[in-house]
């Protein structure tokens, strides 16, 4: 009984932490007509209206969709409200949750070895056109430094950071795609922001190629930075030593359109 109560009391406090690190981010809701793309705001530590801020955008997985407004916090939420980033890097932080039964980036999946078609062109889907909608209004808020947007994503999330810089090349400053991929065809499009791609080499949902080949083709096209890291031993979490890197955040805020 006694080992009972200490093992709930160990999952209460658990509970309680967690909860109390994701009160920092507001939930919100972005309506338009019909639809509805839920988000978690987090503003900066004492928040100035009459100041301008950057913004940054984060994308969760596939895992992570769903309609709850909390489950897209798992991966980086405890990042980007860290000590660290609220005192060196005061920024607004939007985590969005796409829909159970909708994906960030236009993919076919196929039952093959090749599981993911990247498509070329096409209209965006109902979560990235409420994406796309959501990011313009915070670009017309008068606190927003509009030359100071970034993007950023894992794994779905990835792959739909990709997504967004080819349909709004002129909006991001700099992003990061962890365990990502696109149609290498759409590359030109974004091969002006600086980019910053993480992948574990043993990953085996989605191949470490996807992300290589982008590289590649943004070498070839001259791009003027783009940078990669691999983890020898990662599989498919490589996100997990993306958000540990110590110069992800110092990176990614020093970058101006």
């Amino acid at each position: 009984m006694k080992k009972f109560l200490c093992l709930a009391l160990f999952f209460f406090i658990l509970h309680q932490t967690s909860m109390a690190q994701n009160n920092s981010y507001t939930k919100e809701a972005f309506v338009q007509g019909t639809d509805t793309l839920l988000y978690r705001l987090l503003l900066p530590e004492n928040f100035d209206p009459a100041k301008e801020y950057p913004v940054l955008f984060v994308l969760h997985g596939a895992g992570e969709r769903g309609n709850n407004n909390e489950a897209q916090l798992t991966h980086g939420g405890k990042l980007f409200q860290s000590e660290r980033m609220r005192k060196d890097f005061p920024a607004i932080v939007v985590f969005p949750q796409c829909p159970t039964n909708d994906f960030w980036a236009n993919v076919q999946f196929k039952n093959t070895n090749e599981r993911f078609a990247f498509q070329k062109g096409g209209e965006p889907g109902k979560a990235m056109k409420l994406l796309i909608d959501l990011v313009g209004n915070f670009r017309s808020l008068k606190y927003t430094d509009n030359d100071r947007f970034y993007v950023g994503g894992l794994s779905m999330g990835g792959m739909g950071t990709l997504e967004i810089l080819r349909r709004k090349p002129r909006v991001f400053a700099a992003a990061f795609a962890i365990c990502g991929g696109d149609n290498v065809e759409n590359v030109k499009k974004y091969k002006k922001i600086p980019l910053w791609f993480f992948h574990g080499e043993k990953d085996n949902v989605v191949p470490v190629e996807k992300s290589k080949v982008v590289v590649a083709e943004l070498q070839r096209l001259n791009a003027p930075e783009v940078k990669l890291t691999l983890y020898p031993e990662a599989n498919h979490n490589s996100w997990d030593p993306a958000f540990a890197e110590p110069e992800l955040l110092t990176w990614l805020f020093s970058h101006r359109r």
